[in-house]
């Protein structure tokens, strides 16, 4: 044991060499979750020496942190970017699952001759993709908002029916013709309880008078945490209604939005941080070199076969082009989640639940190193990067707030048609305007005869009303140059 003095000087030094391992995972193009699960193993039993096994404190710690984790992605979700793919991401998380449940779990069976039950519960576990280890790579890589917006859904939305599928298969009682009955009746009631908790929240909250302007974001993260705990107590899905509160709190016009959208940001990394420290101060080394082949066989299986035909099957009725199928089945990176997942059967005595922890968290480490080192690689060489795209910056400004503006950051790629044409060409909507142009590292603020170049930055301020409008226009220009209006481009997707 520790005292205080003690374990906060630890826990504060983690915390800090992991926030600045941020900018090292951010370089190398790889999710932060390898270097915190590093952390975790150095100070754990095979590194600095501290002993952690408690499996039932983990997995409860664990969802807590998920609850904060999807409350965070929930109301940093801009809905009019992802309802074009609102489909997409419902296919990706219902349809998807079952799909890679049952294909996982039958391939599990035959190769690693687990009997049924177990190996559809190993196909459960893995078939939930992360949404921070999924844009962690994903940020910049310059797809299709479609894309993202599935991707992002997906992350958002699959924890729910997963969890579902894990405690029934992690529990004694025999799976009958109800069992699809009941999962269904927990989505469908959590979605309800979020939008119910989230709608009277946003209406709270624009008529509360707080003392302090700090208490509308510890108010709005409150709000989403509460969802959660309705949800799981009317035995609906917890997680579910977690995400779909944030996502109706973000966006809804809520005060001090910006400063909500910020405090969410940094909990939502403070949960990252803290879960993946967690699971790496709890593994065991020794024992994961005895679960390598059985993941190594997993994930060959979840990489080559269930992935691929669950998100064929699931975006068939979409008539998705079979390069961002192929995108999207490279994309379904996993993180924490499939190691929380795995405790639930540990904390229950499920025989063999101890080799499924390892094999979990061997795989997670493998399949991050495969995917994420080669989805930018992947998604250029598919042809689905899309250069001049609009990237929304996210800003903690007091001022903008209360204006209701945004800054939206533009790279002007090689061989855009951007380049050349003067700034006074390209008529951005009123109230949309271009602040300051940033070429060959150094900054200026333009004038109307300003000549845009290829690598220049822009940064551009817009108010919300036009914010859209302003990205189509540059979008338009991108694609077809300055007469981008008389040749019927509008920059829409």
């Amino acid at each position: 044991m520790l005292d205080l003095s003690t374990a906060l000087g630890i826990g504060a030094a983690v915390l800090l060499l992991s926030v600045f391992a941020v900018r090292v995972s951010v370089r190398l193009g790889l999710p932060s979750l390898l270097l915190y699960l590093g952390i975790g193993l150095l100070i754990g039993e095979a590194g600095l020496g501290i002993r952690f096994d408690n499996a039932a404190l983990t997995q409860s710690l664990g969802i807590a942190a998920l609850v904060l984790i999807l409350a965070e992605g929930g109301l940093t979700t801009r809905w009019s970017a992802v309802k074009s793919s609102l489909g997409q991401g419902i296919a990706l998380s219902t349809v998807a699952v079952v799909v890679s449940i049952a294909v996982t779990g039958a391939a599990l069976h035959l190769l690693l001759g687990l009997d049924w039950r177990t190996a559809l519960l190993w196909g459960a576990v893995l078939s939930s993709t992360d949404a921070a280890a999924v844009f962690s790579v994903l940020r910049g890589v310059g797809v299709s908002k479609r894309l993202v917006g599935a991707l992002e859904l997906e992350s958002g939305l699959n924890d729910a029916p997963v969890f579902i599928a894990v405690v029934l298969l992690a529990s004694p009682d025999p799976v009958s013709w109800t069992t699809p009955m009941l999962a269904g009746y927990e989505l469908l009631d959590g979605a309800v309880v979020g939008l119910l908790v989230g709608w009277l929240g946003a209406m709270g909250l624009r008529r509360a008078a707080l003392p302090a302007t700090g208490l509308y974001p510890v108010a709005t993260v409150a709000m989403c945490v509460l969802a959660y705990a309705v949800g799981d107590l009317m035995h609906a899905s917890g997680l579910l209604a977690t995400y779909v509160t944030g996502l109706v709190l973000g966006n809804s016009r809520l005060p001090h939005r910006s400063d909500t959208l910020s405090f969410a940001e940094g909990l939502g990394w403070l949960a990252q941080i803290g879960l993946f420290v967690l699971l790496g101060l709890y593994a065991s080394p020794a024992r994961l070199l005895s679960a390598l082949i059985p993941a190594l066989v997993a994930g060959a299986v979840l990489l080559l076969l269930a992935r691929p035909l669950s998100v064929l099957l699931s975006m068939t009725p979409f008539r998705m082009k079979w390069r961002e199928q192929v995108f999207l089945s490279w994309s379904g990176l996993r993180g924490a989640v499939p190691i929380v997942l795995a405790l639930i059967p540990l904390t229950r005595g499920v025989p063999g639940a101890e080799r499924l922890v390892d094999a979990v968290f061997v795989l997670v480490v493998v399949l991050t190193l495969v995917q994420g080192g080669t989805l930018p690689l992947v998604a250029r060489w598919l042809g689905l990067v899309k250069p001049g795209d609009a990237q929304e910056i996210e800003v903690d400004s007091a001022p903008l707030d209360t204006l209701g503006a945004e800054l939206l950051q533009v790279r002007v790629q090689p061989g855009s048609k951007l380049h050349g044409v003067y700034l006074s060409e390209l008529r951005l909507p009123l109230g949309a305007t271009i602040s300051l142009i940033v070429r060959d590292e150094a900054g200026f603020t333009p004038s109307a005869t300003t000549r845009l170049q290829e690598e220049d930055q822009l940064l551009v301020v817009a108010t919300e009303k036009v914010r859209d409008a302003a990205e189509r226009r540059l979008r338009a220009v991108d694609r077809a140059g300055r007469y981008a209006r008389w040749k019927g481009e509008s920059g829409k997707e």
